[in-house]
């Protein structure tokens, strides 16, 4: 299931998928570029997530239960591209670090924050993949039970407009006594949606307090100055990703272009062939386990053509076994990459054969 979100909205795909009770992965994008994951399990809601791989939200949520150190504790994890958090999560829950109650409510939040970012969206594209669920699971929602919510949320939200105009505005105290259930963190740095996950708290009813203490005249509000990347970039290499997973595809995009790379993302081998040809990539991420053209026959005919002879084909597969690695250097790739992987382990794989 896929399609734009003028066509569909966003409150029709999540009943679709949860009266199927479908178990898979949604993937919405804006026509701003922003993506959101949401995963679910026979319909049920059990994560959800934009694409911050540096976990700063979860960073956020344990500084709001006082657990600023607790990542630091942990041993790094190889999980995959979309899931890094929830991994984070449940290895704090097993390491004793959070509680099990601590660790269902940021699993809430995460839900929360991701279902008020898309429920108003209306420009965008969507992408539904059926799937394993993600394991083990904590928790499950049911959107349909919990859609009212968050509805009324939003419209509360926009009636704070124009004073508040974007979660990314931080809140100056103009009185000490202001705020205080939130004056701890209130320093004109920390924005409406930061103060949401240190107070565990709707972003709405932050909203609500925010709004009349500015009518008060005990609260100014300010725009938090976005951080803009750095061009480290020497040179921008063109990658062309090929896997018949359009998430993975969207992901590995997402990921790359982040980082200043040229990316084309493509779930059909058989359309690869032809982008090939066209845009000369100077590397190739190859899924193995494909329809109508496996990795391992498309990289055997690239590596016949001269003009593709030395461009490093890295291997995307979810096996690990040897003979699979034995038959990709068979066939001429330079390096094989086991799903699921993460955003480190991707940049340093494709930087090292880009020059970077």
């Amino acid at each position: 299931m896929q399609g734009t979100l003028r066509e569909i909205d966003v409150h029709t795909i999540i009943h679709l998928i949860e009266f199927g009770q479908r178990t898979g992965e949604l993937l919405i994008e804006s026509n701003t570029g922003k993506f959101w994951f949401l995963f679910f399990d026979n319909g049920e809601l059990i994560y959800a997530t934009d694409t911050d791989s540096k976990l700063t939200r979860l960073r956020d949520y344990l500084h709001g239960l006082g657990l600023d150190k607790a990542l630091d504790q942990l041993p790094s994890s190889k999980l995959g591209i979309n899931v890094l958090e929830y991994g984070q999560i449940w290895a704090l829950l097993e390491a004793n670090i959070l509680s099990p109650d601590q660790a269902k409510s940021i699993l809430a939040s995460t839900i929360r924050e991701v279902l008020f970012d898309i429920i108003g969206l209306y420009q965008g594209t969507f992408v539904f993949e059926i799937s394993t669920a993600l394991t083990p699971k904590l928790e499950r929602f049911k959107f349909s039970q919990i859609n009212g919510e968050y509805t009324r949320q939003l419209q509360t939200w926009k009636q704070f407009y124009p004073v508040l105009q974007s979660i990314d505005q931080c809140p100056i105290l103009l009185a000490e006594e202001a705020l205080p259930h939130l004056n701890t963190w209130v320093d004109g740095k920390t924005t409406i949606r930061q103060l949401s996950r240190y107070a565990g708290l709707a972003i709405s009813q932050i909203g609500q307090q925010i709004y009349d203490a500015i009518a008060l005249g005990e609260v100014a509000i300010t725009q938090l100055a976005m951080n803009v990347p750095q061009q480290v970039k020497v040179q921008s290499s063109r990658i062309l990703c090929i896997d018949d997973s359009v998430t993975i595809c969207r992901a590995v995009e997402y990921i790359l272009h982040n980082h200043g790379f040229q990316v084309m993302a493509v779930s059909s081998p058989t359309k690869a062939l032809s982008l090939v040809f066209q845009h000369k990539p100077d590397l190739i991420l190859c899924d193995i386990t494909m329809p109508e053209l496996d990795g391992y026959e498309l990289c055997g005919m690239l590596r016949k053509s001269s003009a593709f002879a030395k461009v490093p084909i890295i291997m995307l597969t979810g096996k690990d076994g040897f003979i699979d690695r034995v038959k990709a250097r068979m066939v001429g790739a330079t390096e094989y990459l086991t799903k699921p992987f993460g955003e480190k382990e991707l940049l340093t794989t494709v930087e090292k054969y880009c020059n970077r």
